[in-house]
């Protein structure tokens, strides 16, 4: 069999060799899943909650493995790192205890002389597959509420970074039992026999047409769908003083590979060349090698390099920052077309394009211009303008004065190609339920 050498993005040294998971593999943690499946289910939620409390309290406690694997695997700063791993400890958390708090079944007398209940059942076994961006906390947003709900997990890294994962399947297997949360390492071939395996339903976190070839795959197999975004940003003339340091901040928050990371920044003339400059001046504080990491593989690299290279951008902003290996600097592109490169697609690094808007119509119709809709943002002081064009943008999330401002107990959702599901929030449960109606006749 074939090894997986894995890198180091902040260095590209080998770090660790995994054998991929292939057919056996897949079938024998199929098998304990299903195996587990029963047990799992059969817990009642307050056991359930007890459990998923201790399985956050190993997170805790070996807080500091977690931040060298995800470093590792990612090459993200330490502090970048530490502080997911608090969400993820607090995500099982706070599941744990929404199962509990959304267990009494609907219940009514619908038919004449009828009673009428509806249960909200486990799925089965769940199907995780998740990104390299952010490979624990991707896992939490997926597996903490599939675990509540009473499914089992199987958790499919991605390639390159599979560090986290099996530390998270030893901690699992201590807390939760066997079966219950197992993780697969391996590469695409993996992921494409794991949701060929039979699994009862598929969790994917990934690019559009990742997704798009795990729909087809999966066939009539439910499929729960975050395939990224092309985060707009309208800016307003009368923004707040800190817009763009808070936004500078977002994108290169994690070398700006996230989703819902901000990327099409808007501004309203006559605004635009101040604002230009001010953004400049922003990312150019923000240092590649001290701020934020490396982008994650070559892949990623190459694919950002293509984009950069295509754009028709007549003013390229470059801030300083290491630009050897997979770093790549803080880049401000402006005055270029609605059709660009490094508009349409989602560039998913350290970079953001500007472009002008005469007016709010013709803002929102920018922002709405790409396939894309997870996640946007409005800048302005004038609250009751700000809201408006919230009710505009068909994004899943959109923030007011902030970005990337997300919490266990509020929904993330994709629109468009970005996806059709729901993470975070007590909704997420839905994701990994199914209801059943049980009615009687009376007397």
């Amino acid at each position: 069999m074939d090894l997986m050498d894995l890198i180091d993005p902040r260095t590209g040294a080998v770090r660790r060799t995994l054998a991929p998971g292939r057919a056996a593999e897949v079938s024998a943690v199929v098998a304990a899943a299903r195996a587990a499946r029963p047990g799992w289910a059969a817990l009642t939620p307050r056991e359930r909650h007890r459990r998923l409390s201790a399985f956050a309290d190993l997170i805790e406690q070996h807080a500091s493995a977690y931040v060298e694997a995800e470093c590792a695997g990612t090459g993200k700063p330490a502090a970048e790192a530490a502080g997911e791993i608090a969400e993820v400890a607090d995500l099982f958390r706070f599941y744990g205890g929404a199962v509990r708090a959304g267990t009494a079944p609907a219940a009514g007398d619908y038919l004449a002389g009828h009673q009428s209940w509806v249960r909200w059942e486990p799925v089965g076994v769940v199907a995780a597959v998740v990104p390299w961006n952010y490979p624990l906390l991707m896992a939490g947003w997926r597996c903490a509420p599939a675990l509540a709900a009473g499914n089992t997990v199987i958790l499919k890294p991605a390639e390159t970074t599979p560090d986290s994962a099996l530390l998270l399947a030893a901690h699992a297997e201590q807390a939760l039992g066997p079966g219950v949360l197992t993780a697969l390492p391996g590469d695409r071939e993996t992921g494409r026999l794991l949701v060929g395996a039979g699994c009862d339903l598929i969790a994917f976190t990934g690019s559009p047409g990742a997704g798009a070839d795990i729909a087809a795959r999966a066939g009539l197999t439910p499929v729960s769908l975050e395939l990224g975004g092309n985060s707009p940003v309208l800016v307003l003339p009368d923004a707040p003083a800190d817009t763009w340091q808070q936004l500078a901040a977002a994108c290169t928050y994690n070398a700006g590979q996230s989703c819902a990371a901000p990327a099409r920044i808007i501004v309203l003339d006559p605004a635009y060349d101040d604002a230009v400059s001010a953004l400049a001046a922003a990312m150019a504080e923000r240092r590649a090698g001290s701020d934020f990491g490396p982008l994650n593989n070559p892949d990623q690299a190459g694919r950002y390099d293509r984009i950069l290279a295509a754009s028709s951008a007549k003013n390229v902003l470059v801030a300083p920052g290491r630009t050897d290996g997979l770093w790549r600097p803080a880049t401000v592109l402006a005055d270029l077309p609605a059709d660009d490169p490094a508009v349409v697609e989602e560039v998913f690094g350290p970079l953001l394009t500007v472009q002008r808007a005469g007016s709010l119509d013709e803002a929102v119709a920018l922002a709405e211009s790409v396939p894309q809709a997870l996640a946007a943002s409005v800048w302005t002081t004038d609250l009751s303008t700000g809201l408006a064009l919230t009710d505009r943008i068909s994004a899943g999330e959109v923030w007011l004065n902030c970005h990337l401002a997300q919490s266990a107990e509020l929904p993330h959702s994709g629109r468009r190609s970005s996806g059709a599901g729901t993470d975070l929030s007590a909704l997420a449960l839905r994701e990994y339920q199914r209801p059943k109606t049980v009615t009687a006749r009376l007397g």
